[in-house]
């Protein structure tokens, strides 16, 4: 259930984003003279780095990002805050009991104070009706005072919810109890009620328990990278694509070479991606932890640290690609028509990762891609969050995409050398193979 409030958020944000682009794309500017006096300190920062610093510069102040910015923070603080509003209304659950005396009544109370719970008792007359009444809704547990305990969902040992923990809690004390009650006070019955274990809980309904740590954090990560990614690729592709339709391009090229002017546009947005993503995270930890949320409680710092790693890795490779596409257009319905293949397997990894982290368990597929680098940064930190990728595997993916997209970025080069200069018409894909195979 967590998951479509999320995702709903993550499609909703996206959609802004690329509203948002489209307007910006038709009036956004370049600051020549901010340009011209950089130029004049390359010998400190290098050519790279001068238009890495450029792009920085012009990201931070453009108000798109900064009401984009707010979006994304405003999103995460709601996703942090709303289940704590939620969580603290006073809710009462019913409890169904059969047999047993009637000092059990105050002990189930007693423990539903002690996890801070309300419980209404509910009296049934065997366990057939219970078991009825719990799997139509009408109750939330069941205790059967002969030795047992029904709940209507299994209950994971990592869930922190008030239900989970009194479930937990009844479950270990009547067990205590009850093997207290059969021994006396020699030492061998002290031993069986030392070694006294909780009564088995059972579910009416088959299912995954609840969501652990881990799969939490994963579901976060994909869906942040996911955000990430759409906004800044595309950012990548429009600034390179009104650089060649305003000619701002060729003044560029006069003092820097392609392969540098085009490094330094991937970096330095690339910078600015990573930076707002490390805010995000960092501000959705320090919300937590001010208004007792338990959305990211507990966050699994490796999965957290594999979703930096893949962001990284998967801008680093679509970046090429959507630079070397935003070359070869010059107008906003060329830009259309070329960033939705980019963004195809893109969107496919991300729905998958999405899919299987809502299931529980990783699929065959979602194995697969995490080994393919257009589809990895998904996939891989899915399967991080399952603990179904082991040090050498996370690596071996790693090195993959870096060498796929050090040959991507060779190509992308090339293309952009070639396209990003020829203006007034479309740049066939016929004409860019000669330059491929210099």
């Amino acid at each position: 259930m967590k998951a479509l409030p999320l995702t709903l958020a993550a499609v909703a944000v996206v959609l802004l984003v690329r509203l948002g682009l489209r307007r910006r794309s038709r009036g956004r500017s370049l600051r020549l003279r901010g340009l011209t006096r950089g130029l004049r300190d390359r010998r400190i920062l290098g050519d790279a780095g001068l238009v890495a610093g450029r792009e920085i510069r012009e990201r931070l102040r453009g108000r798109l990002f900064r009401v984009v910015t707010l979006i994304l923070f405003a999103v995460v603080a709601a996703a942090v805050v709303i289940p704590t509003i939620h969580t603290g209304t006073t809710t009462r659950e019913k409890v169904g009991v059969v047999s047993g005396p009637p000092a059990l009544d105050a002990e189930l109370q007693k423990l539903a104070t002690a996890v801070g719970l309300h419980v209404q008792l509910v009296r049934e007359p065997d366990l057939n009706a219970a078991r009825a009444a719990l799997s139509a809704g009408h109750l939330n547990m069941v205790v059967d005072g002969s030795g047992s305990i029904l709940v209507e969902n299994p209950v994971s040992d990592t869930d922190t919810s008030t239900g989970a923990r009194y479930v937990q809690a009844v479950a270990s004390d009547l067990g205590a109890q009850q093997a207290f009650a059969r021994a006396g006070l020699t030492a061998e019955q002290a031993a069986a009620v030392a070694r006294a274990k909780p009564w088995p809980v059972e579910s009416v309904h088959s299912g995954k328990g609840a969501t652990t740590t881990e799969e939490t954090t994963a579901l976060l990560g994909i869906i942040l990278i996911f955000i990430i990614l759409n906004q800044y690729l595309t950012w990548t592709l429009m600034g390179v694509m009104e650089e060649k339709a305003s000619r701002v391009v060729e003044v560029l090229l006069a003092t820097v070479r392609p392969v540098q002017l085009l490094a330094g546009k991937v970096a330095g947005i690339g910078a600015i991606a990573l930076l707002q993503a490390v805010s995000l995270v960092a501000f959705a930890l320090v919300l937590a932890k001010v208004v007792g949320s338990s959305l990211v409680h507990g966050a699994a710092p490796l999965v957290l640290a594999a979703t930096l790693v893949w962001l990284v890795l998967g801008y680093a490779f679509y970046s090429w690609l959507y630079a070397a596409a935003g070359s070869l257009a010059e107008r906003q319905d060329q830009v259309q028509s070329l960033a939705l293949p980019l963004s195809a397997p893109l969107i496919f990894g991300y729905i998958v990762s999405l899919i299987g982290v809502s299931s529980g368990h990783a699929s065959l597929l979602v194995k697969v891609l995490a080994y393919l680098p257009p589809t990895a940064p998904f996939a891989m930190p899915t399967l991080v969050g399952f603990g179904e990728a082991t040090w050498w595997q996370f690596l071996l993916s790693v090195a993959m995409s870096v060498v796929c997209t050090v040959l991507v970025a060779l190509v992308a080069a090339r293309i952009y050398r070639t396209a990003v200069l020829r203006t007034g018409r479309k740049v066939r894909l016929r004409e860019l193979v000669p330059a491929l195979g210099k």
